[in-house]
């Protein structure tokens, strides 16, 4: 199975998306937008897309004008049966991509924050060995209004639309599953001038939150990601007989 890889932004990274692809033999491809590698045109040649997030937003077409072509590219490989994940701006670029409505900014959620399943989540293929309710790593200021007939799988007080797919394994995730513990870690150093502005005390909180609530967070998102590698297997089959 071959994966492109889209990196929208730099100390970005696959996470525990990484090790499920590992697990699965999967032929990893990353593309560099942000660096100016050339998205292809069609999703021929590739099992599944991956979007990864970054600090611009879903509208940024001046500051990335690459994002529409990334978008239609998203649109390319859903409609095709191809998997797709977009995860916080992935996610937010994905319900662009059909025909969802961006918002931007009056979402704001930092760290550890629980996020429940709908009665369509708990039943969905890729969320289905998670609790009805879990602890996951959040860092977004935007959301969005989900597609016309895309299946909304997560919610939260805080921002309603969490996770929903489109089609047959077109998923968009706003909250950073793929972010274990230690790709937190690297993001509080690395991003320690800004957070010490954004997010006043987070240096002191960060140890408490990540011993408390890393864990389960971890666990969940190694089974989100195992649980949308599986879909690729599904697409490959599917395309094959026809």
């Amino acid at each position: 199975m071959r994966v492109l890889v889209v990196q929208n932004y730099a100390d970005t990274g696959l996470g525990q998306v990484g090790v499920a692809l590992g697990e699965a033999g999967a032929e990893v491809e990353l593309l560099r937008a942000d660096l100016g590698d050339a998205l292809p045109e069609r999703p021929a040649g590739y099992d599944a897309l991956v979007v990864l997030g970054g600090g611009q937003n879903a509208l940024a077409d001046e500051q990335s004008p690459w994002l529409p072509q990334l978008c239609g590219l998203m649109r390319g490989f859903g409609d095709s049966g191809r998997s797709v994940l977009g995860i916080c701006l992935g996610s937010q670029l994905l319900a662009r991509a059909y025909g969802g409505e961006n918002i931007i900014g009056g979402a704001t959620e930092f760290g550890w924050h629980e996020v429940e399943l709908t009665p369509e989540g708990a039943e969905d293929a890729v969320l289905a060995a998670l609790p009805p309710s879990f602890r996951t790593f959040q860092w977004h200021d935007d959301t969005f209004i989900l597609p016309r007939g895309a299946s909304r799988l997560a919610g939260s007080l805080a921002v309603h639309n969490q996770a929903f797919r489109v089609g047959r394994a077109a998923y968009g995730f706003q909250f950073h599953f793929e972010a274990d513990r230690p790709m937190v870690e690297m993001w509080a150093e690395t991003f320690a001038e800004w957070l010490a502005e954004r997010q006043p005390g987070w240096s002191e909180r960060h140890p408490l939150e990540a011993a408390c609530f890393g864990p389960q967070a971890d666990a969940a998102g190694l089974a989100i990601a195992r649980g949308w590698v599986a879909t690729m297997a599904s697409s490959s089959s599917a395309r094959a007989s026809r």
